[in-house]
C-alpha cells in the first residue's frame, strides 16, 4: 500500500487533549524496517491508542488491531473502544521494542516507532522523522540512542523525507 508522495504528518485538532496526533508516516509503507512514527502524549495505552485510532489517516486504512511492546505502557488492556469500533490488542513477544504493529481493514500490517512520550520538543520530532525516512534500517533502540546522544545535531542533516 502506498500513501501520496509527501509524508502523512497529521495534525488534528481534534485529539482529547486538543492537541495534535504526533505522527509521521512514510511516502510508501511496506519499504522500510518502520512505516513511521507515533509520538504518544502518556503511557495510558487506552487513551493514546483511542486517540491514534480516531485519527489515523483515512488513506492508511482503519486500525483494528494492535501489538504493542509492553515496556512502553503502564497497562495493556485485551481491547480499546474506539469511534468506529473495537480495536483488539495484543502484546509483542519483545521487550523493549518501542514498536507497535498496527493492522488495518485491508490486512496490512504497519510497523510504527514508539516515541517515549517524555522525550524534548527536538528529539520526538527527530524521532518521527528519522522514522519516516524513506530507507531507513536502524533498530528502534539505535535510532532512539542516536535522538538522544546527539541532541544539538541539525535533525534534517541526519534524517530526509525526500522522495
Amino acid at each position: 500500500m502506498s500513501t501520496p508522495n509527501h509524508p502523512v504528518h497529521v495534525r488534528d485538532a481534534g485529539s482529547p487533549t486538543d492537541r495534535p496526533l504526533r505522527l509521521l508516516m512514510a511516502h510508501r509503507v511496506g519499504h522500510d524496517t518502520l512505516d513511521g512514527g507515533w509520538w504518544p502524549r502518556s503511557r495510558d495505552l487506552a487513551t493514546e491508542l483511542r486517540d491514534l485510532v480516531d485519527h489515523f489517516p483515512a488513506a492508511l486504512g482503519r486500525v483494528t488491531h494492535a501489538l504493542v511492546s509492553t515496556p512502553d505502557w503502564d497497562d495493556a488492556p485485551a481491547s480499546v473502544r474506539a469511534a468506529h469500533g473495537e480495536v483488539r490488542v495484543g502484546t509483542l513477544p519483545r521487550d523493549g521494542a518501542h514498536l507497535v504493529h498496527l493492522t488495518t481493514s485491508s490486512r496490512t500490517t504497519l510497523v510504527v516507532l514508539v516515541v517515549p512520550h517524555h522525550y524534548t520538543d527536538d528529539q520526538g520530532e527527530e524521532a518521527l522523522l528519522a522514522a519516516a525516512t524513506k530507507g531507513n534500517s536502524h533498530s528502534t533502540t539505535d535510532l532512539l540512542d542516536t535522538v538522544t546522544e546527539h541532541p544539538d545535531i541539525d535533525r534534517r542533516d541526519l534524517w530526509s523525507t525526500d522522495g
